[in-house]
């Protein structure tokens, strides 16, 4: 897989930014894209729901990575998404810390940066998602191009993080393009870092002893 399915993934993002994120007020911030849209948190879109893709994302990533194990092709990209998952989280967190943008909910400005309590930029739902499914679209998109069907996780992530104006339109954009690119690199790697720190019995995989 080339960065042309980075590109890819980044155009979707780009359009769900024009499509979701476009309205009646003139928008600013980064790329002239920021601005607040109406809050909804209902349904889909309630942080509950995003909450069950995060933690359960985590859960199947390391779950299958440890049921698995080193010796299977599926198990390999399980490692590689742990990886991916844990480096794009660290990274998405520095980021938050260091740049301390506010969140449309708390107030209307997205030039607001180095504010007190800011976490706004980047996403870190959406680095989280995109950085768990970019291994399995790398590894599997040439054999079963359905995988690509993962990429709509990020873009639901997104949709409700604007929705919720946890972010602005930039914060999602920057959460794809860091997760994707964590997510490449991980892949990249012969062996995943994660493999290395479990004993040998546990790299093998469950799976072998049942």
């Amino acid at each position: 897989m080339t960065f042309n399915a980075l590109n890819r993934l980044s155009a979707a993002g780009l359009a769900l930014a024009l499509a979701v994120g476009c309205g009646p007020v003139a928008a600013g911030g980064l790329l002239g894209l920021d601005h607040r849209i109406n809050r909804d948190d209902a349904g889909l879109w309630s942080p509950g729901k995003q909450s069950v893709l995060k933690y359960g994302a985590a859960l199947v990533t390391v779950g299958g990575a440890l049921w698995e194990g080193r010796d299977t092709r599926l198990g390999r990209t399980f490692f590689k998404a742990t990886d991916a998952m844990v480096m794009a989280d660290a990274a998405a967190l520095l980021g938050k810390v260091a740049l301390r943008r506010q969140r449309p909910a708390d107030g209307n400005d997205p030039g607001a940066w180095g504010q007190q309590g800011g976490r706004s930029f980047p996403s870190g739902e959406v680095t989280h998602i995109t950085a768990v499914v970019t291994p399995f679209i790398a590894e599997y998109h040439e054999d079963h191009p359905a995988v690509w069907a993962l990429a709509a996780l990020p873009l639901y992530s997104g949709v409700a993080r604007l929705k919720n104006q946890a972010h602005w339109q930039t914060d999602v954009l920057a959460g794809m393009a860091l997760g994707a690119a964590v997510g490449l690199y991980a892949h990249g790697r012969d062996e995943a870092w994660s493999v290395k720190l479990l004993p040998h019995g546990f790299s093998v995989g469950l799976s072998r002893r049942f």
